[in-house]
């Protein structure tokens, strides 16, 4: 009998019950595997779901049967035994029963084919993934018992650890990110194993790294998985700066546990991958910062040393150039509003914002989880700090239109009054423009000319004479 949950798996509309029709038409066995059998069962995200296959056809077969029902068919993967397909806007991945090896100084997979579901299920990472839902009868194919581990919540390899992780190390990190996005234990005998081969890590491509660094860095409550990621040595090998941030502590000199500060902060924050990077680099730079003097351990220009540091993990890690430079900002920035005690001018408050750009709710709400301190006066105080700031910034906004901060006067006209080509002087006029803008507040196309007019007079240029339309007839 076929679960209810499961039920909808047969859907006529779904790709499950069309390539059930397809493969067996052929004579061929094709069963649903991996995240979407897992998930189904869990009733996790139905709407969203990836649907993978496993087959007994080959590659060259799986092209020619879904040629006729796809919109297109892509063969990047067929060399790793994997045609992917897209119908009506969803994309399924149909891969060659198989087992798949990494050579010790490779990081591609040599892949070799299987003849059935049962040794297919045993190359695969853990074994909630290894079960297989038989097409059309959805009958469960679970030679590992990961129907039981689904109901403990337990991460086991469905091999032995050490060929599972030497099959493709990756599935290390991946045994943490499977932690924090569906709250499942890893087994003693996978912690065990990852902390023996966490070297094995250094083979895998850094673009598969960070990709699975990013699904764990957007769970709910990743602090767990990630201090596994640690304790287990992993780390090391990826991403080397966090178990520095697990300072000694110094008896004379208490500080706060920047490593456990820092995964507090992490799960406080919204699962936005940007504002994510950040919370768990925010204090990167504290280990090279570290000093100890009489009032105790400060970390002065943290967050100067700490932005460097960042920006170099993120470009090792292959993230988008975009993601660097807004996480490294963030790292940079998430001091400042702390300087507000100190009593801020209109024109800091316009420094902020320019210098945030469209950072400025992301820097805030870091700034605010940034805050982990057991001292709720302190801590209150703190909020009421960021709420005063955030207040002032919706007040001059709606004055001065701060989100579009700029000279009264273009480039353009600056060139034209000035009689002076493009090239880097223009630059450096606009800049000047731009600071008196967040000094003083907004003024007018005039007493913007007449600033290019005393710039143009000192740097030697021909008095360009009264400005636009000020000429008296």
């Amino acid at each position: 009998m076929i679960p209810e949950r499961l039920r909808y798996l047969r859907g006529p509309d779904l790709p499950p019950a069309q390539l059930a029709d397809v493969f067996s038409e052929a004579g061929e066995q094709i069963y649903l595997v991996g995240g979407s059998v897992r998930d189904s069962i869990l009733g996790r995200d139905l709407e969203s779901l990836d649907f993978d296959f496993a087959t007994s056809a080959r590659p060259d077969r799986v092209k020619e049967l879904v040629e006729p029902w796809a919109d297109v068919v892509y063969e990047v993967g067929a060399r790793f035994g994997t045609i992917a397909a897209r119908r009506d806007g969803r994309t399924v991945e149909i891969t060659t029963f198989r087992s798949e090896v990494y050579r010790d100084d490779s990081r591609k997979p040599h892949v070799t084919y299987s003849n059935d579901i049962e040794t297919d299920l045993g190359r695969r990472d853990f074994t909630i993934n290894a079960i297989a839902l038989s097409l059309p009868d959805l009958e469960a194919i679970d030679p590992h018992d990961g129907l039981g581990d689904i109901a403990r919540t337990s991460l086991r390899t469905p091999l032995d650890p050490e060929i599972s992780f030497g099959d493709d190390p990756l599935r290390m990190l991946r045994l943490f990110r499977f932690q924090a996005t569906l709250g499942f234990n890893p087994d003693e005998a996978a912690l065990a194993a990852v902390g023996e081969m966490a070297s094995r890590l250094e083979i895998i491509s850094s673009e598969r790294i960070r990709d699975e660094l990013s699904k764990l860095l957007t769970a709910p409550t990743p602090s767990e998985a990630l201090l596994g990621i640690v304790e287990s040595g992993l780390a090391d090998h990826f991403f080397p700066e966090l178990p520095r941030l697990a300072m000694e502590q110094d008896p004379d000199h208490h500080h706060k546990d920047v490593l456990a500060h820092t995964f507090a902060v992490v799960d406080k924050t919204s699962p936005d991958l940007v504002l994510r990077l950040a919370a768990l680099l925010h204090d990167v730079g504290k280990p090279d910062t570290r000093e100890f003097a009489p009032g105790g351990v400060t970390f002065h220009h943290h967050e100067v040393v700490g932005a460097r540091m960042a920006r170099r993990r993120l470009k090792k890690l292959r993230y988008p150039k975009e993601v660097v430079d807004d996480v490294s900002q963030l790292v940079y920035m998430h001091l400042r509003p702390h300087t507000l005690k100190l009593g801020w001018t209109d024109s800091a408050v316009r420094r902020y914002v320019r210098d945030a750009g469209d950072l400025i709710d992301r820097l805030n709400e870091l700034v605010r989880c940034d805050v982990t301190t057991a001292n709720q006066r302190r801590e209150r105080v703190i909020q009421a700090r960021i709420d005063e700031l955030e207040a002032r910034i919706e007040r001059l906004s709606a004055q001065e239109e701060l989100a579009r901060l700029r000279a009264p006067i273009d480039g353009n006209e600056v060139m034209a009054y000035a009689g002076m080509d493009p090239g880097p002087k223009v630059g450096e006029i606009m800049e000047i423009l731009l600071e008196k803008r967040i000094d003083d507040g907004p003024y007018t196309p005039r007493e913007a000319y007449d600033v290019v007019r005393a710039w143009a007079m000192e740097q030697g240029f021909a008095d360009p004479g009264d400005p636009p339309g000020t000429v008296e007839g």
